[in-house]
């Protein structure tokens, strides 16, 4: 099984919600439901910073990389948008031979939306298990510019941040083991992701039972039941949406992590990584607990990821 070797994160400096109203084109009633109702108060902005800087501050956080670059086999983009930087640049290159790196395979993978980073440690964790060395490692990058409007939000659902998070994993290990991972993808015929009015009424239909679908059949790939995880890690959408998860899934609140959702914003695929940071510097995990991460994307993918700590 792959385990995670390090997390680091990078959290530029933060705007409150109410100065980004007349850029984002907010009326006053979303306004105060961002606030009031989801819980968002600072949103991840680093206007002067390329996404290639946001990474690399993110990836010169791990202490593990240094000196062990040798040993790094692949660099993965996770991506939550198939396009994250214009024509032609990339970042995920820049990054790659910024960090002494050139020797290792560079790739993106996308359209699991905002679920793709843990999409990420699950192809890794293929390419690892058949790479046949046991010291090799990979080094999946997450966390996005918003350099578009479609880009800046979520109609109604959250407001997007420019946190990042460099994840450097390894076959085997003795902490932070993968146990199980799920994934369900219910995208429409036509590909439409964004939310207009008809794409919104479809995810809400379908959102809460197949969050809860995912999350029961991660935890049983885990050989595990629902009781027996410690903690949750969510993606940072909206205090609603993972209010109501935990009651259908009967989770106490204590179990949910959501201390980020107000000093962030919803960072792509960053945040579940983002929060992992936080309850490891935190000391909420102790070794041997059972955390679970989950994140949803546009598009209507669903996964969720079993670890023990």
């Amino acid at each position: 099984m792959t385990s995670l070797v390090e997390v680091a994160r990078h959290l530029p400096s933060t705007e409150p919600v109410a100065a980004l109203q007349e850029p984002l084109g907010l009326n006053d009633l979303q306004l105060r439901r961002f606030t009031r109702l989801y819980g968002l108060d600072q949103i991840c902005k680093a206007p002067e910073d390329s996404e290639t800087e946001l990474l690399l501050a993110a990836a010169r956080g791990l202490d593990s990389l240094r000196g062990n670059e040798h040993r790094v086999r692949y660099v993965v983009r996770g991506k939550g948008l198939r396009t994250t930087a214009p024509y032609p640049h990339s970042p995920l290159q820049r990054v790659r031979d910024e960090l002494g790196l050139g020797h290792a395979r560079g790739f993106g993978v996308a359209d699991h939306g905002c679920a793709t980073g843990l999409l990420a440690i699950d192809v890794c964790d293929t390419l690892l298990s058949a790479d046949g060395d046991p010291e090799a490692m990979a080094l999946i990058l997450t966390g996005e510019k918003t350099f578009t409007p479609f880009t800046q939000w979520v109609t109604d659902v959250s407001i997007m941040g420019e946190g990042t998070a460099a994840v450097l994993v390894r076959a085997g290990g003795e902490r932070d083991r993968m146990l199980g991972y799920a994934s369900r993808i219910y995208g429409r015929a036509d590909g439409v992701i964004d939310m207009n009015a008809e794409v919104a009424a479809d995810a809400r239909k379908i959102y809460q039972d197949v969050l809860a679908e995912v999350v029961l059949a991660a935890v049983t790939e885990a050989g595990l039941e629902l009781d027996d995880i410690d903690l949750l890690l969510p993606h940072n959408v909206n205090r609603v949406s993972w209010t109501v998860a935990a009651d259908n899934l009967g989770i106490p609140k204590r179990k949910l992590f959501m201390d980020n959702l107000p000093r962030t914003g919803h960072c792509f695929c960053a945040d579940p990584f983002i929060n992992y940071r936080s309850v490891v510097d935190g000391g909420v995990l102790r070794p041997g607990d059972r955390y679970l991460m989950t994140s949803v994307g546009l598009g209507q993918t669903f996964a969720a990821m079993v670890f023990q700590h």
